[in-house]
């Protein structure tokens, strides 16, 4: 399983965005993943103001990835490669990295995007 970026930051909220079932799905999963890309969305989300975070983006995700026991993806060039073949179903590059991810690793993502099921990844969400 992998979490989005959105995914990530709701379950970090504590956002009822994420049901009850998935939620409960993410805490029974033996792995819940998050991409590298996903520090870089929220650190250009901060750097733009569209996104408030009570750290700096870097110390925030490494809590988030420890109080919640996440594993770090990180972006291997497969990754970057498959991201940039993909068909040009979802223009933005850092949930086409999320997607790749998914493709390569059989992850199932943890989405609200209705683009990533057209890729053929199974979403949770």
């Amino acid at each position: 399983m992998i979490l989005d970026t959105c995914a990530l930051l709701w379950l970090a909220s504590g956002s009822k965005r994420l049901s009850r079932p998935v939620l409960r799905k993410i805490n029974e999963s033996a792995v819940v993943h998050v991409s590298a890309i996903s520090g870089f969305e929220i650190a250009i989300k901060v750097a733009k103001r569209k996104l408030e975070l009570p750290l700096p983006p870097q110390e925030w995700f490494e809590q988030v990835v420890h109080h919640h026991g996440l594993a770090i993806l990180p972006l291997k060039l497969n990754v970057c490669i498959a991201a940039a073949q993909l068909p040009p179903i979802h223009n933005d590059p850092c949930d086409r990295f999320i997607i790749a991810t998914a493709k390569l690793e059989d992850l199932t993502v943890v989405t609200a995007d209705e683009h990533f099921a057209a890729y053929g990844v199974r979403v949770l969400g």
